[in-house]
């Protein structure tokens, strides 16, 4: 009898192992569902939405009139050395280092405008960035708090840092988001 009750007891206790895994499954798929993740691409909402599309366009065109100013200071300065090689054997050495002086004086001017121009675009890119990531993070808190996600974390993309490695389709937000974002930054 106290043999049969230890094999009984042998016996049952993989049963319970495999009951109380299959417990703690079932627990396990209820918290999954009660916990939402997703995912959203912040550069792909800025270049498909509306505003951000107009802004992404205001920020090109800014460059775009920069870069025809400092191509006509380029083509000044070449224009300028042209020149200077081509009367350097018949300038005095004095007029030739005069001459020479105002050269690398425009060069210098250009490159000090060139450099300045960087950072103008470097701080509007910035301000751009920071003024649509505060819209596209409250669209997104719209979006996840309407559909139950708990968390949303940035996809990242092949311009920025790659956070998330692998994501199913259904959890990325970004599609939902550019609506949100359109609907509430329409102007």
């Amino acid at each position: 009898m106290h043999r049969t009750r230890t094999l009984v007891g042998r016996a049952s206790l993989p049963l319970l192992a495999a009951g109380l895994l299959w417990l703690a499954s079932i627990s396990a798929a209820q918290a999954t569902e009660a916990f939402k993740m997703g995912v959203v691409d912040p550069q792909a909402v800025l270049e498909k939405s509306k505003a951000g599309k107009k802004a992404l366009d205001g920020l090109k065109e800014y460059v775009a009139t920069r870069q025809k100013l400092l191509s006509a200071d380029e083509e000044e300065l070449r224009n300028a050395e042209k020149t200077l090689k081509e009367q350097a054997a018949k300038l005095s050495d004095t007029d030739k280092k005069d001459k020479e002086a105002q050269f690398r004086t425009k060069v210098q001017d250009f490159q000090k405008r060139a450099q300045e121009f960087n950072q103008e675009l470097q701080g509007k890119q910035k301000e751009l960035v920071d003024e649509y990531m505060k819209k596209i993070s409250t669209a997104t808190k719209a979006v996840a708090e309407k559909s139950g996600f708990s968390l949303v974390v940035d996809k990242g993309s092949e311009q920025t840092v790659k956070i998330v490695i692998y994501n199913k389709d259904t959890i990325d937000l970004t599609d939902q988001v550019v609506k949100e974002f359109d609907r509430t930054n329409s102007k």
